[in-house]
């Protein structure tokens, strides 16, 4: 049996379930993630036939690119799902998990695009793209 893995929005208006496994989490930098997070973003994957929700009235998608779309809260703003239009997996915005999750953060990605006002992990391995 898979482990369920529970979460949302800050006002509620998205709540989830995803069934894990989840991915340990990667800090992504791009420039789309940092605008969309106001900072570094740290996602989390799950199978998207593993996610379902308990509530989506706030459930916004926004087509970011030609290849992905973001889901985000409409009345909060919470950003919370990045999306590949052909994946079957879904990046989730760790911070929206609750907690304890047992995951831990692995990698940095996209460091090309990194800003000058904070430090990467020295301890992490760094990819200049995409892992």
């Amino acid at each position: 049996m898979k482990e369920t893995f529970e979460g949302g929005c800050d006002c509620g208006a998205v709540r989830y379930q995803a069934r894990g496994p989840l991915r340990d989490v990667t800090n992504c930098h791009c420039g789309q993630c940092r605008r969309t997070h106001g900072h570094f973003a740290a996602y989390t994957n799950a199978d998207r036939d593993g996610l379902s929700f308990i509530e989506d009235r706030g459930l916004k998608w926004y087509k970011s690119s030609d290849f992905a779309r973001r889901g985000f809260c409409g009345e909060c703003g919470a950003s919370i799902f990045w999306e590949a239009h052909t994946a079957d997996q879904i990046g989730i915005a760790a911070g929206t998990l609750n907690g304890p999750t047992g995951l831990k953060t692995v990698a940095d990605i996209f460091v090309a695009d990194q800003p000058d006002y904070y430090r990467l992990d020295p301890d992490l391995p760094h990819f200049q793209q995409g892992d």
